[in-house]
């Protein structure tokens, strides 16, 4: 009995546990990867793309810790998915375009941590301010299309350098959220007035993108944010009906769930407009969400799913004052155990497991035998 009691034990926790990756994306044989995006993808740029980033936490430790002793500008103790997407499809690390003599060869980087979707003149326009940098999506094209017309002079020299790249167009848009939010509007608000700009500027930058020769797009949705521990810390409430199975809040996973919903039409439609370019949704909502699911099996520490790994303050060891990598601001001695790293991004280890979620679940559908 007890034997059959572990072989049953052993094949759940085998259907759990996700299986090594195996490398899918090598079958499809990618020369190259090219992000935009924001701090869920940022390899180094913002730390290069003024004094304030060279300033800021994430260019120095204990961000970078884990995976290359030192800080490189990437917002975890470690690697990005980013990172497990060019390693599993046996590519070099992308570095970031700001980085001086830097090898392209492989792909670019062009997403800056705090950027966002809308231009910082249209939010101010809506009373948002965008206070980390000006680098908005736009930007990021058109740092793409310098980089572009560097490496090619035709349209069809572009079509034949890009054919077997994989183009990364976000996460991106989550930060004029979170500065909105942050800034006093309301949910119903920005449903209204900020969310149709957003999912509208992702689907131009597509449109870019292919324009550019991109032939294999990913387009990732937003996190459930209702279980990020800033938004735990910033809209605490004694209302226990305001959170969902998980102790994430409802309304605020709802309203990325509205995100997500209209960026998916959107991405529909690109589809009716260009049928020869694939363009996958990455559902970053589902794999997060996976992870919460499945946290003991994973390997993280019970009860600290929603505390911050680098952190101090309230009931998820997160404060807007004493943020990670000021001075005093304590690290927890396992960042393997946490899902969270800073209260805003993601441990190595999260960041790993919804790697591999995403290649299992995005491989069946970017029709990648070349």
């Amino acid at each position: 009995m007890a034997t059959r009691l572990a072989l049953v034990f052993f094949f759940v926790l085998a259907f759990l546990l996700p299986l090594p990756s195996a490398a899918l994306f090598q079958s499809c044989t990618f020369d190259a990867i090219y992000q935009l995006g924001d701090s869920i993808s940022d390899t180094g740029n913002l730390i290069r793309d003024s004094p304030a980033g060279a300033a800021s936490t994430f260019a120095r430790l204990p961000y970078g810790q884990t995976y290359f002793d030192k800080a490189t500008g990437r917002c975890s103790n470690g690697l990005l998915m980013v990172d497990y997407l060019a390693m599993d499809a046996d590519l070099p690390l992308l570095n970031p375009y700001l980085k001086k003599d830097a090898d392209f060869s492989h792909g670019v980087n062009f997403a800056v941590a705090g950027s966002t979707a809308l231009d910082t003149s249209f939010l101010a326009h809506k009373n948002i301010q965008s206070p980390v940098t000006n680098s908005s999506l736009n930007v990021q094209l058109d740092w793409f299309n310098t980089f572009v017309n560097s490496v090619c002079n035709s349209k069809t020299e572009c079509e034949q350098r890009f054919e077997m790249g994989l183009f990364l167009v976000g996460e991106i848009g989550g930060n004029d959220y979170n500065y909105a939010f942050f800034q006093g509007k309301t949910i119903e608000e920005v449903q209204r007035t900020i969310v149709p700009h957003v999912v509208q500027t992702i689907k131009d930058a597509v449109r870019k993108v292919i324009d550019f020769g991109a032939q294999r797009i990913v387009v990732p949705g937003n996190f459930p944010i209702g279980c990020m521990p800033i938004y735990l810390t910033g809209f605490q409430t004694n209302d226990t009906t305001a959170y969902d199975e998980f102790k994430c809040l409802k309304g605020l996973n709802e309203f990325a769930m509205y995100h997500n919903d209209h960026l998916q039409q959107a991405l529909e439609e690109l589809r009716h407009e260009h049928p020869d370019v694939v363009i996958v949704y990455a559902d970053y909502y589902n794999a997060f969400q996976w992870i919460l699911r499945h946290a003991t099996y994973l390997g993280f520490e019970a009860g600290s799913t929603q505390k911050a790994c680098c952190g101090v303050g309230g009931d998820y060891d997160f404060s807007l004052t004493r943020i990670c990598g000021v001075p005093g601001v304590p690290v927890c001695s396992n960042p393997e155990s946490r899902v969270s790293w800073d209260g805003i991004h993601l441990t190595q280890k999260a960041y790993e497991y919804m790697a591999e979620w995403l290649i299992r679940d995005i491989t069946p559908n970017i029709h990648c035998i070349f």
